[in-house]
């Protein structure tokens, strides 16, 4: 197979399977032995260190999504997430932080799992575009983490 043929192919992206390789990273780590405390410490130091890496503009709304979910729902742990900063009750991701970097895209998300208590209806958000984390914007993610987190 040529080098042009490589890239036509439909697989996984290069961000993608970078992600992937993220996750199969924070699997080895959880399962490594130590007490809880020192795993949910370090689980934290990655997060921050991650938020660190951050282009600028990705950085300030992720640090600004940190300090709104850790203060409004302080029962979620932080965590990774295929590399974006999650936060998880028992363990299982219920929110996370997608930089605009990660994927490429032109905004980075808010994204609420499966496990988050969002439930409206026959049909509801679990992405949201930030484009910039005003005071507003700060309010409407602590009620939605609010009542994700149950």
């Amino acid at each position: 197979m040529t080098s042009n043929e490589n890239d036509k192919h439909a697989g996984f992206s290069a961000e993608e399977r970078a992600a992937m390789k993220d996750h199969a990273q924070e699997l080895k780590k959880a399962a490594r032995k130590g007490s809880k405390a020192e795993k949910a410490a370090e689980a934290e130091r990655d997060v921050l260190a991650k938020i660190a890496e951050m282009g600028a503009d990705d950085r300030a709304m992720a640090e600004r999504v940190h300090a709104v979910v850790t203060a409004t729902a302080p029962q979620l742990a932080p965590k990774l997430w295929y590399g974006m900063p999650a936060y998880a009750r028992d363990g299982k991701v219920v929110c996370f932080f997608q930089s605009a970097e990660k994927f490429k895209s032109r905004y980075a998300m808010l994204g609420f799992s499966d496990q988050a208590q969002l439930d409206d209806g026959p049909m509801w958000p679990a992405y949201f575009a930030l484009a910039e984390i005003t005071a507003e914007v700060e309010q409407r993610i602590a009620d939605l983490v609010k009542r994700a987190a149950g």
